[in-house]
């Protein structure tokens, strides 16, 4: 009788197990379909929408890693190209959260190359600070640009980056008051949708504004130019990451509509020349800028990563030949750091000078041969945080165009997959059903946060130093710490060279 009620027992209580489990495992793929249902739909994570449900285990590991990095995992501080750091603060300021930290600095500020900004006694207050004035680009031009924003967007092509990505950083740009670059694959409808201000780059292969034979155009020169929001044209000679090599656009990048915008077969590979073959010299360079200038009114530079000072002593001795007016009207110095989406790692690594010490260089030089009022200096390299952009400014700057920086702002997270079609966040790839993660509307907020937190965070820094805005930044206000540990000014550092 006992054993009876005790199988009875073990049995009913067994269903209940079942039942219970049953009930359990039921609510769990609810769960699961609810949680699939908001991921597609949601709008505002591009990880979570493309990979429903288990995109969800990246922000849980990434919010885990605060906890347990000290031991697991790689500190704030040594990750390349970007560490985490440098990372996390481009995110909050994209989302415009709170960047502050507590319990002290993790960055070395010991080690060697640091740098260190001199603070005043007395900070500029609040109602001393003042808004920073456009500054002219091209003013002999007849549509010369006045340009608003010391920080702006830096060159990456429709076809490096996705449909989303260009409608979300053109509408973002236009939030923001700042210029946006096309890259040197052609103006596409996109670039023009948010109505920002553009600058058209010329590549080597001239996308956009070639002819039949890829020679430069000047009825193509003229149609891009009649869009006013058109201000200026970058002659690319040559870019951080891969100086001495043109632009690489992978086969299964080139889509039809790609093609079209660059005037090249569908679905083979797009590989621009290594030079301009019509530019062999100084004097060659001054006459395709006067040609450019000449035939759209509109201010025209070039883009560069410096290699030898020799050459900047070759094209501004030809300029005083000609006279000043045959100068470009800006001259963008791209930094060996440069980002890419694909390049050979025998140029990435180990091809030309970085910003650190090219932008004296360059500066100096202007000086020196008196062109520093004529010709404006805009760089680029890794100039993603206040402290990078500020440093900038100091030693001679007027702008500072970022392309990494805002591709982080738009979920970017530094998956190195740029050249392949595979970009998990939809930003460098023209697969659909990637691409659906990536809303242009909600990113383009982020990216006008980006810009608008690291233009104040800039100004914070230039108001310790006791100015009233950024651009009365010098060299006097940083200094860089030396291999013996100590401190010495900019001004005085590149006195001694």
């Amino acid at each position: 009788m006992f054993s009876d009620r005790v199988s009875h027992f073990l049995f009913l209580a067994l269903e209940i197990m079942s039942a219970l489990l049953l009930l359990v495992m039921g609510i769990l793929v609810l769960v699961v379909l609810v949680v699939y249902i908001v991921d597609r739909s949601q709008t505002q994570q591009a990880i979570r929408r493309n990979y429903p449900v288990i995109g969800r285990f990246r922000y849980l590991f990434e919010h885990l890693g605060e906890f347990f990095r000290q031991y697991f995992f790689a500190m704030d501080r040594e990750e390349l190209p970007f560490n985490r750091a440098q990372r996390s603060w481009v995110y909050r300021a994209a989302k415009d959260l709170d960047r502050t930290v507590a319990f002290g600095s993790s960055k070395d500020i010991y080690r060697s190359g640091s740098i260190i900004f001199v603070n005043t006694a007395y900070p500029t207050l609040d109602e001393d600070m003042v808004e920073t004035a456009p500054l002219v680009i091209g003013p002999g031009c007849p549509h010369p640009y006045s340009a608003k924003s010391i920080i702006n967007i830096s060159g990456m092509s429709f076809g490096a980056l996705s449909k989303p990505a260009v409608q979300a950083l053109s509408h973002g740009a236009k939030l923001a008051g700042c210029w946006m670059n096309t890259g040197e694959g052609g103006l596409s409808p996109w670039h023009l949708e948010g109505e920002c201000d553009l600058v058209f780059q010329i590549g080597t292969a001239k996308y956009g504004v070639r002819d039949a034979h890829g020679n430069l155009s000047d009825d193509k020169l003229l149609q891009v130019a009649s869009h006013a929001n058109v201000r200026m044209f970058e002659i690319k000679l040559s870019q951080g990451a891969k100086p001495g090599k043109g632009g690489i656009l992978p086969a299964e990048k080139v889509t039809e509509e790609i093609a079209a915008i660059r005037g090249i077969p569908v679905g083979k590979a797009s590989v621009s020349p290594n030079r301009h073959p019509e530019i062999r010299c100084a004097a060659d360079l001054l006459a395709m800028i006067e040609r450019v200038r000449q035939v759209t009114g509109k201010p025209t530079g070039i883009k560069t990563v410096l290699g030898s000072p020799d050459w900047l002593d070759e094209l501004f001795s030809e300029i005083q030949i000609k006279g000043v007016e045959s100068a470009p009207d800006f001259i963008t110095l791209d930094s060996a750091d440069g980002g890419t989406g694909a390049a050979p790692m025998s140029l990435i690594d180990d091809v030309g000078m970085p910003l650190r010490e090219s932008l004296p260089i360059l500066v100096d030089k202007l000086v020196e041969y008196g062109l520093r009022d004529r010709i404006r200096v805009i760089c680029s390299g890794k100039l993603i945080t206040p402290s990078a952009v500020a440093t900038a400014i100091c030693v001679g700057a007027d702008f500072v165009v970022s392309a990494r920086g805002f591709m982080f702002s738009l979920g970017c997270i530094q998956a190195l997959q740029c050249n392949k079609n595979t970009c998990p966040t939809g930003v460098t790839t023209h697969d659909p059903r990637l691409q659906q993660g990536l809303d242009p509307e909600s990113k383009s907020v982020r990216v006008y946060n980006f810009h608008r937190n690291l233009q104040h965070e800039v100004g914070v820094i230039a108001h310790s130093c006791g100015v009233a805005e950024p651009r009365q930044l010098r060299r006097v206000h940083a200094r860089r710490v030396m291999d013996d540990g100590r401190s010495i000014s900019l001004e005085d550092l590149y006195k001694l060279r």
